[in-house]
């Protein structure tokens, strides 16, 4: 018999997340004044918007970080809790990767503060010494940290490093437009994920992935712009984004991506357990899950999609590792991974940007 080579897989060894404490619940906006594009009082009520919205997107709560936090902090936080899941000396991790979109945003100042790094900070707060954990950022849009996953991946399998923390931090509370009923979508949060190479003569931990960026006509779906109360008279920007647009994009190329990472996997969709998606929309979400399995030739299963847009809203490079860590340490109810399963990770955002991970819990 024929003893297969090891090889470098990247495993999980640790998660951990930040979910801020600070509910929002749907009545929140009861007294809000919402504007369209063009700058015309929504004719509809306030209780009207909040219902159809809730109905479209399933959610019902959101976090907000407390006044005090920013998204370095929380992801701080994350990476805490991560660190202890693990088990490991934090002087050991080779890079640290945050993924998201906006920097540090204080409260009340609408403003992205990028220097230094939000990695750089993390690693500052973590007080670790060693000169050579690396600490960068990685802006891709709502797939920021699963494109941090892939590239971790990739140090991993070369040989070079032995652990790498990816962190997805976001407070979308802070730039979304309080005039703007799209600003019930976002949410603040934060999920980190350790991943070590482990040698193995058998594939495990991720084993494939996929992704792409669509920006020739699709740039431009989500932008930054001003608010939409003609009467404000400051010059921010605020999140801005088509969302039927976005809807028709995500469903006929999400599921391609997705298709394409299982593909090299060498594995059917028969194989998959769970999937994560990005948490952006109920409806779009599940009309993805419906479309990956038709063109893969599979019998659509919606209990392989674990859903927390509910109660968390839309934290946007956040939703996946919080997901994943809340799965792994069964707090979602009717979701639970065990040895052996398969899943796959896919997530959409500003770019237009797609990636999908394939994962094999060891």
């Amino acid at each position: 018999m024929v003893k297969m080579e090891k090889k470098n897989y990247s495993v999980i060894i640790g998660t951990g997340c930040c979910i801020p404490e600070k509910r929002i619940g749907n009545d929140h906006f009861l007294n809000e004044t919402f504007f369209s594009a063009d700058g015309e009082k929504l004719k509809k009520s306030n209780q009207e918007t909040i219902e159809k919205l809730s109905e479209i997107t399933g959610i019902r709560e959101r976090r907000h970080a407390a006044e005090d936090q920013q998204a370095s902090d929380i992801a701080y936080l994350a990476a805490l809790e991560a660190l202890e899941s693990a088990k490991i000396d934090k002087e050991s991790l080779d890079y640290i990767i945050v993924g998201h979109n906006f920097g540090d945003v204080r409260l009340g100042n609408v403003r992205s503060d990028f220097v230094p790094s939000l990695a750089s900070r993390v690693k500052h707060k973590l007080r670790i010494v060693n000169p050579r954990t690396v600490a960068y950022d990685l802006a891709f849009g709502c797939p920021g940290w699963l494109q941090g996953v892939i590239q971790a991946d990739y140090y991993l399998r070369s040989g070079d490093c032995k652990r790498v923390m990816v962190i997805g931090a976001d407070t979308l509370s802070r730039i979304s437009d309080p005039f703007d009923r799209d600003s019930m979508i976002y949410a603040d949060g934060a999920g980190a994920t350790i991943f070590e190479a482990v040698a193995s003569d058998r594939p495990i931990g991720i084993l494939a992935h996929a992704a792409r960026t669509d920006a020739l006509d699709h740039a431009y779906m989500l932008w930054m712009g001003k608010s939409f109360d003609p009467q404000h008279q400051g010059n921010e920007l605020y999140l801005k984004m088509d969302g039927h647009k976005l809807y028709e994009y995500a469903l006929k190329t999400v599921p391609l991506v997705a298709r394409e990472s299982v593909e090299k996997s060498g594995l059917r969709i028969q194989d998959i357990k769970k999937v994560l998606i990005h948490q952006a929309n109920e409806k779009m979400d599940e009309a993805i899950l419906k479309r990956l399995f038709k063109i893969c030739g599979g019998e659509y299963k919606p209990e392989v999609m674990p859903m927390t847009i509910s109660w968390l809203g839309n934290s946007s490079v956040a939703t996946v590792p919080t997901l994943l860590d809340l799965i792994l340490k069964g707090k979602v109810e009717n979701h639970a991974l065990a040895p052996g399963d398969n899943i796959v990770l896919t997530s959409v955002g500003a770019g237009m940007n797609i990636n999908a991970v394939v994962y094999h819990m060891p």
